[in-house]
């Protein structure tokens, strides 16, 4: 018989049961649902005591690490390190940039990025517990400020399953409380139990009012007090109004009184998500010697993502999860979702009990509650448990990460080490500011990740920095790219060490042609930055000079165009107003190592620019910034490996690509270098000056006899390159150089015999229309040289150059 109607049986209350869809009833005026046994509803409403306020602020303290937060080593990366001690001995804070609201509709972990295995949703029914016991070693006090150990064996006694904590004297039982059959609410019929959890065991149910869905049906107050239960059931009624793909989904909050022992148990009425748990996908990959082999760091990152995305969802709700770890999140097919709602409280909430995972918790709960940016904390050391085997983690380091150089997954990958070092750090003020901004940044290192495992790049746009600035090909590559016309053959080449092809990059060029942070789009000026159209220093302070207001936003771009302009102590002027203001600003820190740079400060640039890469680190921009200041201080294999992170995952980013050619042709490395330049790709508007480049990098500086087939290989694909880059518009002149080049190095190395014989692997080749003989190679150049002369401005270079043709022309008759 249908109760919708009936008055409602709460003292006090004249209200009446509604039916509110699938069988499900509600109070109208006080919102609880009728309470019911499993014969029926209950005769006479029990008594209790109202809740003491005072004991949620013991709980407050309960469950959280007993270490206070200590002081952890500042991260710097490999080229702050090498410096001479020398500190900015300042913080970047980041501004929020906003949380996700919105429902996910990806589908599929990763990101689009990587491949994560995905987890069969098992029957339902496979999933009950044959005997349901809560292992010794997990018995512990419910009571938030006791916690003691309980039901433990004594002797050859086994422990008691149900008694009195001998410390405080508040009754345990670790017996279910539902048995299969049971009907809780006249509605969800027990399958068993599932798991035992914090609040007691999990049970699974059929909802037989709802086409006999599976559901899962979780304690919810662990207290006999009936007014207790009804304002708690009362407070967690939001749980019902979160709807998100990667959140379980609340149906109900039901009581439900037991029969042997009188009490009235709150359950939660949840989703079943088949699948496992992140805990259970980590201890399935244990070795044989009882050791985790941790996750591949991509999939971990990929389940950080999923996870921050829920967490956003709950924030921009008012809502905090609290309790993040790897038993609450499962994993079901492709999907993740967390599953485990109990903690959930609202963000004005002081009084509710905090609950939390000693281990995850972050340290600052204990004293002043949970936060967004706790929340984020429990991601981060989520994170760290999963990708390496993170023995103490509960105590040792329970506030704390261990040294990068004892875990691999940190050497490996740098990125990822700084992410988990902003995303735990003490202060929480330095962590991330949002579930979204947390996001966007290991989405960026899952990217650099997996770029650098498969070697595909996987480029992405900014929300932070914009494009590189455009800049010329012999500002990313001097020497490489100038003109060579005048080299000749046979001791017209100047015998220099391979490192010599490097000229020094210049600094001041090559800085201001670093990505410029985006505008904020907050910032009043906004608007009017977006419609300025000239880039010339000049004009560009004119007009700033007429901005509707004067604001951070416009300050930079006046730092910036001084910067352009050469005027270096106006600039340092105007960044030094801002320093004052904004000291934490990442846009005023990341200007300020810009500055530095240019003004030959640096040192002091690269820890300018390190500090924004702890910020940001799956930014690229701060890694470029790097490796240009490791460059210019003469640390190669600093220099090369960040610029091998940012070419290998953004081949947006063409400088990188001509720094690590210029940091491996310094190094000695000619086919790297090589490599590196033809990796630029043709969509690039520099594609033809890295392949004019990369011929160049073949040749030049080589000391080859004329055995020498390697160099008889580079011969022939450089002159291939040559001839390839005619279909790209390779301009005449550039040309006629480059064949000089090519026809001299190979005349050079046929004479290298003394005898001027062709080597027997050179035998009936051709180079860029010319036999690879003395002979052939001479009317080749003579060629080439008379083609500059018709190309050369002036008359005395067409003199000089005429006058090369001849001298490389063979004797002949006519």
């Amino acid at each position: 018989m249908s109760q919708a109607g009936q008055t409602c049986q709460r003292p006090g209350c004249a209200g009446a049961y509604e039916d509110v869809g699938g069988g499900e009833l509600y109070c109208d005026t006080c919102g609880l649902a009728p309470v019911v046994a499993a014969t029926g509803m209950v005769g006479s409403p029990p008594t209790g005591v109202t809740r003491n306020a005072a004991d949620s602020g013991s709980a407050r303290s309960a469950r959280t690490s007993s270490q206070s937060a200590r002081s952890r080593r500042s991260v710097s990366g490999r080229l702050s390190r090498s410096l001479s001690g020398r500190s900015t001995g300042r913080s970047v804070s980041v501004r929020s940039s906003g949380s996700s609201s919105g429902t996910s509709t990806r589908g599929r972990l990763g990101a689009g990025l990587v491949s994560v295995p995905g987890v069969p949703r098992p029957d339902p029914r496979a999933m009950v517990l044959e005997n349901p016991e809560v292992p010794e070693r997990k018995r512990f006090c419910s009571r938030a400020d006791c916690g003691a150990p309980v039901g433990r064996a004594r002797g050859e006694r086994p422990g008691r399953t149900e008694g009195f904590c001998t410390k405080c004297g508040h009754p345990y039982s670790f017996v279910p409380k539902l048995a299969a059959g049971d009907v809780v609410h006249g509605q969800y019929e027990v399958a068993g139990c599932l798991a035992h959890g914090g609040l007691g065991w999990v049970y699974l149910a059929v909802d037989r009012a709802v086409s006999d869905r599976w559901v899962v049906l979780k304690g919810l107050l662990d207290t006999g007090d009936q007014d207790a239960m009804a304002a708690a059931i009362s407070e967690r009624r939001f749980l019902a109004e979160i709807e998100h793909a990667n959140i379980v989904r609340i149906y109900n909050f039901v009581e439900h009184l037991d029969q042997r022992t009188g009490s009235l148990d709150g359950y939660i009425v949840m989703e079943y998500v088949g699948g496992k748990s992140l805990k259970e996908i980590a201890n399935g990959r244990r070795t044989p010697d009882g050791r985790r082999d941790p996750l591949p760091v991509e999939q971990a990152c990929a389940y950080g993502i999923e996870a921050l995305e829920a967490l956003g969802h709950l924030h921009s709700r008012n809502l905090l999860y609290c309790d993040f770890k790897v038993d609450n999140a499962i994993q079901t097919e492709d999907q993740l979702k967390l599953i485990d709602m109990g903690a959930v409280r609202r963000m004005d909430d002081d009084e509710s009990a905090i609950y939390g995972t000693v281990g995850y918790q972050a340290p600052e709960v204990a004293e002043v509650g949970p936060s967004v940016a706790s929340d984020l904390y429990t991601v981060g050391r989520t994170l760290a448990v999963l990708t390496f085997d993170f023995q103490g983690y509960t105590n040792v380091f329970a506030d704390s990460l261990p040294d990068p150089d004892t875990i691999e997954v940190f050497r490996r990958y740098e990125s990822f080490y700084r992410l988990l070092v902003r995303a735990t750090d003490p202060d929480p003020a330095r962590r991330f500011a949002s579930a979204q901004e947390m996001s966007e940044q290991l989405t960026g290192v899952l990217r650099e990740v997996v770029s650098l495992q498969t070697g595909q790049a996987r480029s992405a746009l900014s929300t932070l920095f914009g494009p590189e600035v455009r800049v010329t090909d012999t500002e990313l590559f001097p020497r490489l790219t100038k003109d060579v016309s005048r080299l000749g053959a046979r001791g017209g080449r100047p015998a220099e060490p391979a490192a010599a092809l490097v000229q020094p990059v210049d600094v001041p060029p090559a800085a201001l042609a670093l990505p410029v942070p985006l505008v904020d789009p907050g910032d009043p000026n906004a608007g009017f930055l977006a419609g300025l159209v000239t880039s010339a220093p000049a004009e560009l302070l004119a007009a700033l000079a007429s901005a509707p207001a004067r604001t951070v936003e416009t300050r930079l771009r006046e730092v910036r165009a001084r910067l352009e302009s050469g005027d270096h102590q106006a600039a340092l002027t105007a960044l030094a107003g801002l320093d004052g203001e904004r000291p934490d600003d990442w846009r005023v820190v990341w200007y300020r190592g810009l500055a530095a740079l240019v003004t030959g400060d640096f040192e002091g640039a690269a820890l300018g620019f390190d500090a924004v890469y702890d910020a940001f680190p799956g930014e690229a921009a701060p890694k470029l910034a790097l490796a240009l200041c490791a460059e210019v201080l003469g640390q190669l294999d600093n220099a090369a490996e960040y610029y091998r992170l940012v070419w290998a995952t953004d081949r947006g980013h063409v400088s990188a690509a001509f720094g690590l050619a210029r940091v491996q042709l310094a190094a000695g490395d000619r086919q790297g270098a090589v490599r590196t330049l033809e990796s630029v790709p043709e969509a690039s508007i520099h594609y033809t000056a890295a392949r004019v480049a990369a011929v160049r990098a073949r040749l030049r500086q080589r000391t080859a006899s004329a055995g020498d087939v390697p160099f008889l290989d580079d011969l022939t694909a450089a002159a291939g390159q040559v001839e390839a880059l005619d279909a790209y518009g390779l301009d005449p002149a550039r040309r006629g150089q480059l064949s000089v080049e090519v026809l001299g190095c190979a005349l050079d190395w046929i004479l290298s015999s003394g005898q001027g014989t062709t080597p027997s692997a050179a035998e009936g080749r051709v180079l860029l229309g010319s036999g690879l003989d003395e002979r052939g190679l001479r009317f080749g150049l003579e060629r080439a040289y008379r083609a500059l002369a018709r190309l050369a401005a002036g008359g005395e270079e067409r003199i000089e150059l005429v006058e090369r043709a001849n001298r490389y022309r063979p004797r002949t008759w006519v």
